[in-house]
């Protein structure tokens, strides 16, 4: 594998992405839901997320507004199927708060945030920032991930940083979009392939890595190819 180009092209030739539930991959991509979702995942299955999503809804909470003014412990026995409960809750209306009162409205959130902004909130680091950013907002940014670095790890290419893998990723990818794009035969916008792709590799790593152990031997054909 020489560039990130290769392992997309590898992905694509083995049907990924296989889910349909949004153009961008993340669930209800471009909706306030990205900003819950992204909080709520830390350190646990997206499927416990969605219980947690669903149990928000029925409770009339999935609104910035609504979230930020609850009662913590609302908001808390909403969303324990997604664990660490009452640091999500804590963490997830103190954000709402903070986008009400620095932007006031989802939308202009959307338009101004910042990584800068989003990294100083509290239980937001790299991977979540990224998230908001690129499913969210829709900003041209690549989503690194565990998965990722152990792929990466397999094939020898070691780095010392999130962003380090990050400028790798996008790298092989504006260098080659010309290419992607006739691959793909459609209007592709960069915003759109960094989010699927990151969706790619997260399908891929779900059915192929387990712990340290990589398979990376169902890949080699098709970037040999």
């Amino acid at each position: 594998m020489q560039s990130s180009y290769d392992l997309l092209f590898a992905l694509k030739k083995m049907g990924y992405l296989k889910t349909t539930r949004d153009p961008l991959w993340w669930p209800k991509s471009g909706t306030f839901e990205v900003i819950i979702g992204a909080i709520l995942t830390q350190q646990t299955k997206w499927e416990k997320v969605e219980r947690s999503l669903e149990n928000l809804k029925e409770a009339g909470l999935i609104s910035l507004e609504m979230l930020g003014r609850a009662e913590i412990s609302q908001i808390t026995a909403s969303i324990k199927p997604s664990g660490f409960y009452n640091t999500k809750a804590k963490r997830l209306q103190l954000l709402c708060q903070n986008i009400f009162s620095d932007f006031h409205t989802f939308e202009r959130f959307q338009n101004e945030v910042t990584r800068e902004w989003l990294l100083e909130q509290k239980g937001i680091g790299m991977e979540s920032a990224d998230s908001i950013l690129c499913y969210g907002c829709g900003r041209e940014v690549f989503v690194v991930d565990s998965y990722t670095a152990r792929l990466l790890d397999a094939y020898g290419y070691h780095f010392e940083s999130y962003m380090q893998i990050q400028e790798w990723m996008q790298e092989g990818i504006e260098a080659n979009f010309d290419k992607i794009t006739q691959m793909y035969g459609s209007e592709l916008t960069l915003h759109m392939l960094y989010a699927r792709f990151h969706g790619m590799i997260v399908e891929f790593a779900k059915e192929h890595i387990r712990g340290r152990n990589v398979n990376t031997d169902i890949l080699e054909k098709y970037i040999e190819g």
